[in-house]
Protein backbone atom coordinates (compact mmCIF):
# COMPACT_ATOMS: atom_id res chain seq x y z
CA UNK A 1 0.00 0.00 0.00
CA UNK A 2 2.00 2.97 -1.25
CA UNK A 3 -0.09 5.88 0.01
CA UNK A 4 -0.74 5.12 3.70
CA UNK A 5 1.34 5.67 6.83
CA UNK A 6 0.25 4.36 10.24
CA UNK A 7 1.09 6.02 13.57
CA UNK A 8 1.03 4.05 16.83
CA UNK A 9 1.96 5.55 20.22
CA UNK A 10 3.24 3.09 22.82
CA UNK A 11 4.34 2.67 26.39
CA UNK A 12 4.67 -0.82 27.88
CA UNK A 13 2.45 -2.44 25.26
CA UNK A 14 4.30 -5.73 24.76
CA UNK A 15 1.02 -7.67 25.09
CA UNK A 16 -0.63 -5.69 22.29
CA UNK A 17 1.94 -4.28 19.92
CA UNK A 18 2.57 -7.27 17.66
CA UNK A 19 -1.13 -7.94 16.92
CA UNK A 20 -1.74 -4.25 16.38
CA UNK A 21 1.12 -3.80 13.91
CA UNK A 22 0.43 -7.07 12.12
CA UNK A 23 -3.10 -5.83 11.41
CA UNK A 24 -1.66 -2.90 9.39
CA UNK A 25 1.42 -4.56 7.94
CA UNK A 26 -0.06 -3.95 4.48
CA UNK A 27 0.51 -0.18 4.82
CA UNK A 28 3.46 1.53 3.14
CA UNK A 29 5.03 2.42 6.48
CA UNK A 30 4.35 2.12 10.20
CA UNK A 31 5.66 4.75 12.60
CA UNK A 32 5.88 3.76 16.27
CA UNK A 33 6.58 6.47 18.85
CA UNK A 34 7.49 5.03 22.25
CA UNK A 35 7.26 7.09 25.42
CA UNK A 36 9.61 5.20 27.70
CA UNK A 37 8.65 1.53 27.71
CA UNK A 38 10.42 -0.69 30.22
CA UNK A 39 9.18 -3.96 28.72
CA UNK A 40 9.77 -5.52 25.28
CA UNK A 41 7.55 -3.12 23.32
CA UNK A 42 10.36 -1.42 21.41
CA UNK A 43 12.13 -4.66 20.51
CA UNK A 44 8.91 -6.32 19.35
CA UNK A 45 7.87 -3.29 17.28
CA UNK A 46 11.32 -3.30 15.68
CA UNK A 47 10.72 -6.77 14.26
CA UNK A 48 7.85 -5.37 12.18
CA UNK A 49 8.88 -1.80 11.30
CA UNK A 50 12.23 0.02 11.21
CA UNK A 51 10.58 3.33 12.10
CA UNK A 52 10.51 3.03 15.89
CA UNK A 53 11.31 6.23 17.78
CA UNK A 54 12.03 6.48 21.49
CA UNK A 55 11.52 9.90 23.02
CA UNK A 56 10.81 11.51 26.37
CA UNK A 57 7.10 11.49 27.13
CA UNK A 58 5.51 14.93 26.68
CA UNK A 59 1.86 14.04 26.14
CA UNK A 60 -0.32 12.03 23.77
CA UNK A 61 -0.93 14.79 21.27
CA UNK A 62 2.72 15.87 21.17
CA UNK A 63 3.84 12.28 20.61
CA UNK A 64 1.38 11.84 17.76
CA UNK A 65 2.38 15.13 16.16
CA UNK A 66 6.00 13.96 16.31
CA UNK A 67 4.95 10.73 14.65
CA UNK A 68 3.18 12.74 11.99
CA UNK A 69 6.44 14.49 11.11
CA UNK A 70 7.99 11.07 10.43
CA UNK A 71 5.31 10.03 7.95
CA UNK A 72 5.87 10.27 4.20
CA UNK A 73 2.57 9.03 2.72
CA UNK A 74 -0.32 11.17 1.53
CA UNK A 75 -2.71 9.50 3.99
CA UNK A 76 -2.25 8.74 7.68
CA UNK A 77 -4.08 6.28 9.91
CA UNK A 78 -3.52 6.53 13.66
CA UNK A 79 -4.11 3.70 16.10
CA UNK A 80 -3.75 2.89 19.76
CA UNK A 81 -1.77 -0.24 20.55
CA UNK A 82 -4.88 -2.02 21.84
CA UNK A 83 -6.69 -1.58 18.52
CA UNK A 84 -6.84 -3.86 15.48
CA UNK A 85 -7.70 -3.22 11.84
CA UNK A 86 -9.67 -6.24 10.56
CA UNK A 87 -9.55 -7.25 6.90
CA UNK A 88 -12.91 -5.63 6.07
CA UNK A 89 -11.77 -2.24 7.38
CA UNK A 90 -8.38 -2.59 5.69
CA UNK A 91 -10.05 -3.21 2.34
CA UNK A 92 -12.38 -0.23 2.80
CA UNK A 93 -9.46 2.05 3.69
CA UNK A 94 -7.59 0.92 0.57
CA UNK A 95 -10.63 1.50 -1.63
CA UNK A 96 -11.32 4.90 -0.06
CA UNK A 97 -7.88 6.43 -0.46
CA UNK A 98 -7.38 4.95 -3.94
CA UNK A 99 -10.55 6.71 -5.08
CA UNK A 100 -8.93 10.13 -4.45
CA UNK A 101 -11.86 11.37 -2.34
CA UNK A 102 -12.81 15.01 -1.95
CA UNK A 103 -12.76 14.63 1.85
CA UNK A 104 -9.55 15.22 3.80
CA UNK A 105 -10.44 12.90 6.66
CA UNK A 106 -12.64 9.96 7.59
CA UNK A 107 -14.28 8.84 10.78
CA UNK A 108 -14.48 5.12 11.55
CA UNK A 109 -16.87 3.29 13.89
CA UNK A 110 -15.04 1.74 16.83
CA UNK A 111 -16.32 -1.41 18.53
CA UNK A 112 -14.96 -1.85 22.05
CA UNK A 113 -14.28 -5.12 23.87
CA UNK A 114 -14.68 -4.56 27.62
CA UNK A 115 -13.82 -7.40 30.04
CA UNK A 116 -14.12 -9.89 27.18
CA UNK A 117 -17.50 -8.66 25.93
CA UNK A 118 -18.34 -6.49 22.93
CA UNK A 119 -20.16 -3.31 23.92
CA UNK A 120 -22.90 -2.45 21.42
CA UNK A 121 -24.65 0.33 23.33
CA UNK A 122 -23.84 2.65 26.28
CA UNK A 123 -23.01 5.40 23.81
CA UNK A 124 -19.79 3.55 23.01
CA UNK A 125 -20.86 2.12 19.66
CA UNK A 126 -20.58 3.11 16.90
CA UNK A 127 -18.38 5.74 18.59
CA UNK A 128 -17.25 7.39 15.36
CA UNK A 129 -13.78 8.91 15.61
CA UNK A 130 -11.58 10.51 12.95
CA UNK A 131 -8.64 8.18 12.35
CA UNK A 132 -7.82 8.51 8.66
CA UNK A 133 -6.69 11.83 7.20
CA UNK A 134 -4.47 13.50 4.63
CA UNK A 135 -1.06 14.12 6.18
CA UNK A 136 -0.91 17.77 5.13
CA UNK A 137 -4.46 18.55 6.27
CA UNK A 138 -4.50 17.24 9.82
CA UNK A 139 -2.84 17.84 13.18
CA UNK A 140 -3.40 16.48 16.67
CA UNK A 141 -4.65 18.64 19.50
CA UNK A 142 -2.50 18.55 22.62
CA UNK A 143 -4.90 18.18 25.54
CA UNK A 144 -3.61 16.14 28.46
CA UNK A 145 -6.21 13.45 27.74
CA UNK A 146 -8.66 12.61 24.93
CA UNK A 147 -6.69 14.43 22.25
CA UNK A 148 -8.07 14.28 18.72
CA UNK A 149 -7.05 15.08 15.17
CA UNK A 150 -8.30 18.32 13.64
CA UNK A 151 -8.76 18.15 9.90
CA UNK A 152 -8.97 21.05 7.45
CA UNK A 153 -11.94 20.56 5.17
CA UNK A 154 -14.66 17.95 4.87
CA UNK A 155 -14.64 14.76 6.93
CA UNK A 156 -16.48 11.66 5.68
CA UNK A 157 -17.24 8.29 7.22
CA UNK A 158 -16.11 4.73 6.69
CA UNK A 159 -18.57 1.96 7.59
CA UNK A 160 -16.31 -0.92 8.69
CA UNK A 161 -15.45 -1.34 12.38
CA UNK A 162 -12.13 -0.67 14.06
CA UNK A 163 -11.73 -3.13 16.93
CA UNK A 164 -10.70 -1.80 20.34
CA UNK A 165 -9.62 -4.25 23.04
CA UNK A 166 -9.86 -1.58 25.67
CA UNK A 167 -9.89 -3.31 29.07
CA UNK A 168 -9.29 -7.06 29.34
CA UNK A 169 -9.37 -6.92 33.16
CA UNK A 170 -10.57 -4.58 35.89
CA UNK A 171 -6.98 -4.24 37.07
CA UNK A 172 -6.09 -2.85 33.64
CA UNK A 173 -9.10 -0.53 33.74
CA UNK A 174 -8.15 0.94 37.10
CA UNK A 175 -4.53 1.39 36.06
CA UNK A 176 -5.71 3.71 33.28
CA UNK A 177 -8.48 5.12 35.44
CA UNK A 178 -6.13 6.69 37.97
CA UNK A 179 -3.86 8.19 35.31
CA UNK A 180 -6.63 9.57 33.12
CA UNK A 181 -8.71 11.06 35.95
CA UNK A 182 -5.62 12.88 37.23
CA UNK A 183 -4.83 14.27 33.78
CA UNK A 184 -8.45 15.28 33.21
CA UNK A 185 -8.63 17.09 36.56
CA UNK A 186 -5.38 18.93 35.88
CA UNK A 187 -6.66 19.99 32.48
CA UNK A 188 -9.92 21.30 33.95
CA UNK A 189 -8.04 23.35 36.53
CA UNK A 190 -5.67 24.80 33.92
CA UNK A 191 -8.69 25.84 31.84
CA UNK A 192 -10.06 27.78 34.80
CA UNK A 193 -12.79 25.41 35.95
CA UNK A 194 -13.23 25.24 39.72
CA UNK A 195 -14.84 22.66 41.93
CA UNK A 196 -18.51 22.81 42.88
CA UNK A 197 -20.42 20.29 45.00
CA UNK A 198 -22.95 19.76 42.24
CA UNK A 199 -20.22 18.22 40.11
CA UNK A 200 -19.97 15.34 42.58
CA UNK A 201 -23.68 15.03 43.29
CA UNK A 202 -25.23 15.45 39.85
CA UNK A 203 -22.77 14.73 37.04
CA UNK A 204 -21.94 11.09 37.96
CA UNK A 205 -25.66 10.24 38.27
CA UNK A 206 -26.39 11.89 34.93
CA UNK A 207 -23.58 9.95 33.23
CA UNK A 208 -24.97 6.65 34.52
CA UNK A 209 -28.55 7.52 33.50
CA UNK A 210 -27.48 8.69 30.06
CA UNK A 211 -25.35 5.62 29.34
CA UNK A 212 -27.49 2.94 30.97
CA UNK A 213 -30.99 4.22 30.15
CA UNK A 214 -30.92 6.77 27.35
CA UNK A 215 -28.20 4.96 25.41
CA UNK A 216 -29.51 1.49 26.23
CA UNK A 217 -26.52 0.20 28.18
CA UNK A 218 -28.91 -2.27 29.86
CA UNK A 219 -28.95 -4.19 26.57
CA UNK A 220 -25.27 -5.02 27.09
CA UNK A 221 -26.10 -7.07 30.16
CA UNK A 222 -23.86 -7.18 33.21
CA UNK A 223 -20.79 -5.87 31.33
CA UNK A 224 -22.88 -2.85 30.31
CA UNK A 225 -24.00 -2.25 33.89
CA UNK A 226 -20.41 -2.46 35.15
CA UNK A 227 -19.18 -0.13 32.41
CA UNK A 228 -21.87 2.48 33.08
CA UNK A 229 -21.23 2.34 36.82
CA UNK A 230 -17.47 2.69 36.39
CA UNK A 231 -17.95 5.55 33.93
CA UNK A 232 -20.03 7.44 36.49
CA UNK A 233 -17.35 6.78 39.09
CA UNK A 234 -14.75 8.09 36.62
CA UNK A 235 -16.61 11.41 36.50
CA UNK A 236 -16.94 11.46 40.31
CA UNK A 237 -13.20 10.83 40.71
CA UNK A 238 -12.24 13.43 38.12
CA UNK A 239 -14.12 16.14 39.99
CA UNK A 240 -12.95 14.89 43.38
CA UNK A 241 -9.41 15.32 42.09
CA UNK A 242 -10.30 18.80 40.83
CA UNK A 243 -11.45 19.58 44.38
CA UNK A 244 -8.15 18.23 45.71
CA UNK A 245 -6.13 20.40 43.31
CA UNK A 246 -8.20 23.48 44.15
CA UNK A 247 -7.80 22.85 47.87
CA UNK A 248 -4.07 22.35 47.59
CA UNK A 249 -3.57 25.52 45.54
CA UNK A 250 -5.73 27.61 47.91
CA UNK A 251 -3.43 26.64 50.77
CA UNK A 252 -0.19 27.38 48.95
Amino acid sequence: MESLSVIVITRNEEKNIVECLESVRWAKEIVVVDGGSTDKTVALAGTITPKVFERKWDGYGAAKNFGLTQCTSEWVLWLDADERVPVKLANEIRKTIQSDPSQNGFEVPRRANFLGSWINHCGWYPGYICRLFRRTRGRFTEQKVHERVEVEGEVGRISSDLLHYTDPTLAHYFEKFNRYTSLAAEELYEKGERFGLGQLLIRPLWVFFRMYVLRAGFLDGLPGFVLCTLSSFYVFTKYAKLWEISLKNSRS
